[in-house]
């Protein structure tokens, strides 16, 4: 199945590949693909079961790990591809990384939890179901959207990818983003990669990225002061500076790298 998806910038230059995390869809990254534009070929698809390819109904990781692959090898022309995820997304990216460890030359790991949650799962089907009459609430959104930190003018995109989503997406969704854990092969991935997670996030996230940095060498972990699950919504400028700068070789002077503990 083709996966749909956007391009922006210099389609001759090094190529960055953006994946949004889940209830949203590639508009989330649109002040990246602003700054990053400029210098970058920036490709931004929409994940099965979101957005533009909603129609997709079915969700698993690996899925979604081999459409990216395809969509990566279609477009890159042997040029150097960084890959950047956010929760969801990012998810995808330590699974497409382990199916293909050499397949990427960088890849932001953003707010991806790798620790299951077993308990929860027999749980989803029975509170999606009873809740599902609160996505189309207009309030319902409004209170979700603020604890993801989207902007007031990104609203209404968020509600009508929350609207547009399926029961049985957002089921398969919350399933296989509660029962991911780290894949074997990944210790042997070669990319450089930097975890990223928030201060304010929950333990458990603070603790799947301390997973992840000690799980491959080639992985830098980065704390980001004073922000919870959505860097890149609350602070763009500092998000785009981090990568920036991460591209480039050095690190943001707001953050702290750590190698596990």
């Amino acid at each position: 199945m083709t996966i749909y998806y956007e391009e922006f910038g210099n389609k001759n230059a090094p190529l960055i590949v953006f994946l949004h995390g889940g209830g949203v869809s590639g508009w989330m990254w649109e002040k990246q693909i602003e700054y990053f534009a400029q210098h970058y070929h920036c490709l931004v698809p929409d994940l099965p079961g979101h957005g533009k390819n909603s129609e997709n109904t079915y969700f698993s990781m690996k899925q979604a790990a081999e459409q990216v692959i395809d969509l990566i090898e279609k477009v890159s022309n042997n040029r150097n591809i960084t890959i950047i995820g956010f929760s969801l997304g990012a998810q995808i990216i330590v699974q497409l990384l382990s199916m293909r460890p050499n397949l990427v030359d960088r890849a932001i790991i953003y707010s991806a939890l790798v620790r299951p949650m077993p308990s929860l799962k027999k749980w989803i089907a029975p509170a999606i179901k009873l809740t599902s009459p609160l996505i189309s609430n207009r309030t319902f959104s409004k209170i979700q959207a603020k604890s993801l930190y989207i902007p007031q003018e990104n609203f209404t995109q968020y509600y009508e990818d929350s609207c547009r989503m399926s029961q049985q997406t957002l089921i398969s969704v919350l399933t296989e983003n509660m029962s991911f854990l780290i894949p074997e092969n990944f210790k042997y991935v070669k990319t450089s990669m930097l975890v990223l997670v928030g201060d304010k996030e929950k333990s458990m996230m603070k603790k799947s990225a301390n997973d992840l940095v000690k799980s491959n060498a080639n992985c830098k972990g980065m704390v980001v002061a004073d922000i919870g699950h959505g860097i890149s919504f609350a602070n763009p400028a500092l998000f785009n500076e981090i990568i920036d700068n991460w591209l480039s070789a050095s690190h943001s002077n707001n953050s702290e790298f750590f190698s596990g503990c």
